[in-house]
């Protein structure tokens, strides 16, 4: 799908968790509820990759596979590839101590909520020092050093004051940047940033897109940049791909998935986000329907039950991601009829 030598590449990811799906005859039946279904990407280096999709649809999971931070009774299988230093390693598959020493220097994260993330009751320029610590045979002085070099290049004001301060005396923008800060700090080569800009009032959600892609350009840093926002995707990324339901339904350059959207999901949500031409006598357009809970997925296309294309084959199986047009992709048989 696109690059040759990709820094990152999922194939036929899936994730699952153990479920109680009712009694039968006083003995519980056992079942999973399947929460990512044959998900495939890839990320080139230094490629901003945007991941969209409602809440529930599989995202942060995703980056959770990825990271290797789901709990213990999920259910994972597919090959996810990561390339260092020439060589191509498949995460799931790592022993613990391996996967540790890439967690955090050459693959990091920035979680979704930065109060929660981050530790209280310990300062911030400590965090971000201790994640130098972990990875680098560094002493604690020029540890704190560059934690303060970090939060420089994140824009905090006056950081060498700021890291002797704790979460909770930050706001939360500032938080925010020390989440990036310790993200960056050990130089990664890619960056999954989880909704960055969730919890940010407009003006602070711009400076924080400004920073990464400052960054980004700074330290050619490759990004999964996960959101269910069209217009912040719109902003960030390279390419966009869409989830719905733990599916991936669609995957192209941002220009094809903006401008000519493929899935029939796809096409909805756009419609339904007004612009200036909107005319604001009529109601908004929506897309009818709910979408389905995890334990009562249909087996084919999830999105099926919503559609006014489907067909028979969309009710049976779940469809393969058909290539619409060169590198633009999308799960759905009725495209191209």
């Amino acid at each position: 799908m696109g690059f040759v030598a990709p820094l990152l590449e999922v194939r036929h990811l899936n994730i699952a968790f153990p479920a109680q799906s009712g009694e039968n005859n006083g003995v519980e039946k056992s079942s999973v509820l399947q929460a990512v279904r044959d998900v495939s990407f890839l990320i080139g280096c230094g490629e901003v990759l945007g991941l969209l999709g409602e809440s529930g649809s599989g995202k942060s999971l995703t980056s959770l596979a990825i990271m290797r931070l789901l709990p213990p009774q999920a259910l994972v299988s597919g090959e996810i590839f990561f390339a260092e230093n020439g060589a191509t390693r498949n995460l799931p598959v790592l022993d613990d101590e391996s996967m540790r020493q890439l967690r955090g220097a050459r693959i990091a994260m920035i979680f979704q909520e930065p109060m929660t993330a981050l530790n209280p009751v310990m300062r911030v320029g400590d965090q971000i020092a201790e994640a130098l610590l972990a990875h680098q045979p560094i002493s604690k002085r020029e540890a704190h050093d560059r934690a303060i070099e970090a939060m420089n290049d994140v824009a905090i004001p006056d950081p060498a004051r700021r890291a002797r301060d704790y979460p909770h005396q930050l706001s939360g923008g500032m938080r925010q940047r020390v989440m990036i800060a310790m993200a960056i700090v050990n130089r990664p080569q890619l960056l999954i940033a989880d909704e960055p800009t969730t919890a940010l009032d407009v003006t602070i959600q711009a400076q924080i897109l400004d920073l990464l892609a400052e960054l980004r350009a700074r330290f050619k840093l490759a990004m999964l940049f996960i959101s269910h926002d069209f217009a912040v995707v719109s902003q960030v990324a390279d390419r966009v791909a869409v989830m719905y339901a733990g599916a991936l339904v669609e995957l192209g350059s941002r220009r094809d998935v903006f401008s000519n959207p493929a899935h029939p999901y796809t096409r909805g949500l756009l419609h339904a986000v007004p612009d200036l031409t909107t005319d604001r006598s009529r109601p908004l357009e929506t897309i009818a329907g709910t979408v389905p809970p995890l334990q009562a997925l249909p087996p084919g296309c999830a999105f099926e039950p919503r559609c006014q294309f489907r067909v028979e084959e969309c009710v049976r199986t779940l469809p393969p991601l058909i290539e619409v047009s060169g590198g633009h992709w999308a799960r759905c048989p009725v495209i191209n009829k």
